[in-house]
């Protein structure tokens, strides 16, 4: 485990820091993530450190930006400890999507795959269950 896993996790309240995955429904701690990655430069500092769930660090990768399908241009993914959350992002109240409100939430959503049949189903299930938002 990495070893400012409890500052990051309290941090973030225990949520995935892009999706928002409540950590308490996994059967384990969520991952400790470069926001910048190290091959880019990052450090392993707290303040380039992020929770994340094993799916959107995994699509996430070793990425800080995404081809935008609209412009074309590559564009950064959300920075956690720089972007606000809500400022980018919206989710659907009935389809429980994860709409991207700016060019960085949309290619964040994209790029980490926000919005897969599998993501959607689960959050549908944390909000039956009042853990999500």
């Amino acid at each position: 485990m990495n070893p400012l896993y409890f500052l990051v996790a309290e941090r973030a309240y225990h949520r995935c820091e892009y999706c928002r995955a409540p950590e308490s429904i996994f059967n384990a701690v969520l991952e400790v993530e470069h926001i910048i990655p190290v091959v880019a430069g990052g450090t392993s500092t707290e303040e380039n450190l992020a929770l994340a769930c094993r799916s959107c660090n995994g699509f996430k990768d070793s990425r800080s930006s995404y081809a935008d399908p609209e412009s074309g241009q590559d564009e950064r993914l959300y920075h956690p400890r720089q972007d606000r959350w809500e400022e980018h992002f919206s989710v659907g109240s009935e389809s429980c999507e994860i709409v991207g409100l700016t060019t960085i939430g949309r290619v964040t959503a994209l790029c980490l795959k926000m919005n897969s049949r599998s993501q959607l189903t689960a959050r549908q299930f944390w909000v039956q269950l009042g853990l999500f938002p």
